[in-house]
């Protein structure tokens, strides 16, 4: 049993203190083989970018020749080398750690990383090279290039960046003056890229480049306009993050027993999985960072976390608010309703994003599937249909759409809130502080907002309280599309005699009055054959509610 590569992303460190590796190397060949030596590659945050790129440049690193069969002896490249296989002088860049307080100190940490990467490229190599940091980031690389074909005529460089996007979305999600002022003509980043694109005319062979959205693509186009973009190409789908053969192989290896297994995945596949980058791509993929961070916490107790999102990166999950607030007013609110709903949105994939221009709504979807909140579910008229991943995504789209509707009533729901909703439902059946809750938010929405009220909407807000019950689960008809009951709340652990609660919605405009009873009546009958469903049967303690909504007031009846 190797060791669980939990927070590993160096490949000679993985490889040398015996973790276990899912392979990937199978990609570095199909990679090599591309007609485009510059490639983009694209995917959400914690799904194994820097670790591949640390693969990459372990495997090319002209330094690394006599280390080759000890790093890849095990792996699909290390018994198929490529050609080029330890021929490169690999010079590596991660803008991950850039402190984008404001314009001046993102300007000195790109600078900064541009500066000590070469710094060790240099030593690294043996280079006679001068860096002086009183020059321009840009000169500095220009300089660099100019010295590397002087002394090395012979050799090329393999140029790889990582999370090349991250300063610019931090600061895209804040400061959109200052993101524009970097990467316009005369920007500090442009300028140093249309530099990279210089190197390719002499020394710069090859290039990879990894990030999460292509935000700063259109901005720099004109000074980089030669890499490809293979972020949605259906070969490399399954390049980052795991197939579920792979997360049973690593499974294995920890002496998870199938037992065991056949409890844990389903588990993980509801949290972690569901990710198709690819319009035609084979596999839904899980959530690399996620899946580890699980079985790592298994492991220690041989019980199931509590906690079942990474605390770690929850924070990067978190800045979904701001990008949504890239575009603003009812495209927004549309686009948050119908995801969080569990309906799919048929649009295309903008590539190339342009800051100077207001956000579009199907620039604002795009967003959502670059950073992992959407993903491509099914093909509808030869376009993508994009749809929550998983539960994560679920819980975090929630808690957003909480937020908007706290800050248009100024309502908050406390902790206190959701432990005496848990109480009631957990211990007596009881949907009383939930339905409170629920008409408090009503009640405070204005009469404009009334009217695009209906009962999706209605079941949206109880939907998305409910999200926050985590000993429950939940199911509903929203996202299982069906005959199936509107909400349905299942206790996880059912030894503790937990009761669950199931719930049909129906709403009535202002003036409709007169149809409560009928509304009631065709709730009792859905109900009575949602209790028919092979699965509702099976289920204990699970209290029935008939709920009608009236305009701003609800009528609940115990079934």
């Amino acid at each position: 049993m190797k060791k669980l590569p939990y927070g590993i992303s160096d490949y000679e460190r993985l490889v040398e203190n015996e973790y276990y590796y899912v392979d990937k190397t199978i990609y570095i060949g199909q990679l090599e083989n591309l007609a485009e030596p510059y490639i983009m590659f694209l995917r959400p945050r914690k799904f194994g970018k820097t670790l591949f790129t640390s693969t990459l440049e372990n495997y090319y690193d002209i330094k690394k020749a006599d280390k080759f069969e000890k790093l890849y002896k095990n792996t699909y490249i290390g018994k198929n080398p490529t050609k080029l296989k330890n021929s490169y002088h690999i010079l590596k860049f991660n803008f991950s750690g850039i402190d984008t307080a404001n314009e001046e100190t993102t300007i000195k940490g790109f600078k900064n990383e541009v500066a000590s990467s070469i710094h060790l490229f240099v030593e690294k190599y043996g280079m006679d090279f001068y860096i002086n940091l009183e020059s321009e980031a840009e000169n500095i690389l220009d300089n660099l290039i100019k010295a590397f074909s002087i002394q090395k005529p012979e050799q090329k460089i393999y140029v790889i960046i990582d999370e090349y996007d991250h300063f610019a979305n931090e600061l895209l999600g804040f400061n959109t003056n200052q993101f524009k002022n970097l990467v316009s003509k005369n920007g500090k980043v442009r300028k140093w890229y249309e530099i990279l694109k210089k190197g390719t005319e002499s020394v710069v062979d090859r290039i990879f480049i990894t990030g999460v959205s292509p935000i700063t693509l259109d901005s720099l186009t004109s000074g980089f306009n030669i890499s490809s973009d293979k972020t949605q190409n259906d070969k490399f789908n399954s390049m980052m993050g795991f197939t579920e053969a792979e997360l049973k192989e690593l499974m294995k290896n920890q002496e998870i027993t199938q037992e065991e297994q056949e409890k844990l995945i389903p588990i993980m596949k509801e949290n972690y999985d569901g990710y198709r980058f690819s319009l035609h791509g084979k596999e839904k993929i899980y959530n690399s960072n996620m899946t580890l961070y699980f079985l790592n916490s298994y492991l220690e107790s041989r019980t199931i976390p509590i906690q079942l999102i990474d605390m770690n990166i929850a924070s990067d999950y978190s800045k979904l608010g701001k990008m949504l607030d890239l575009c603003k007013g009812e495209e927004r609110e549309k686009v948050i309703e119908k995801t969080v709903s569990g309906e799919g949105i048929i649009s295309e994939i903008t590539q190339k994003f342009n800051p100077a221009i207001d956000f579009t709504e199907t620039d604002l979807i795009s967003m959502l599937y670059y950073l992992g909140y959407l993903t491509i579910a099914g093909e509808v008229f030869e376009k993508p249909e994009l749809k929550i991943p998983n539960r994560v995504m679920k819980e975090i789209y929630s808690s957003y759409f909480l937020e908007i509707l706290s800050k248009n009533t100024d309502l908050q729901i406390a902790e206190s809130d959701y432990n005496q909703m848990l109480q009631e439902i957990a211990l007596e059946g009881k949907i009383d502080t939930i339905i409170a809750k629920v008409q408090e938010y009503l009640k405070q929405l204005s009469n404009r907002d009334y009217i695009k009220f209906d009962e999706k909407y209605i079941k949206l807000i109880f939907f998305c309280i409910a999200m926050n019950l985590k000993i429950f689960r939940l199911k509903s008809e929203m996202e299982i599309q069906r005959k199936y009951p509107d909400i349905l709340l299942i206790p996880k652990d059912p030894s503790k005699g937990y009761k669950g609660v199931m719930i049909e919605f129906k709403y009535l405009k202002k003036g409709e009055e007169e149809k409560l009873k009928e509304k009631q009546e065709e709730a009792r009958k859905q109900i009575k054959e949602y209790g028919e469903i092979e699965e509702i049967k099976e289920l204990k303690n699970i209290y029935k509610y008939a709920v009608v909504a009236v305009n701003d007031k609800i009528y609940v009846e115990n079934i």
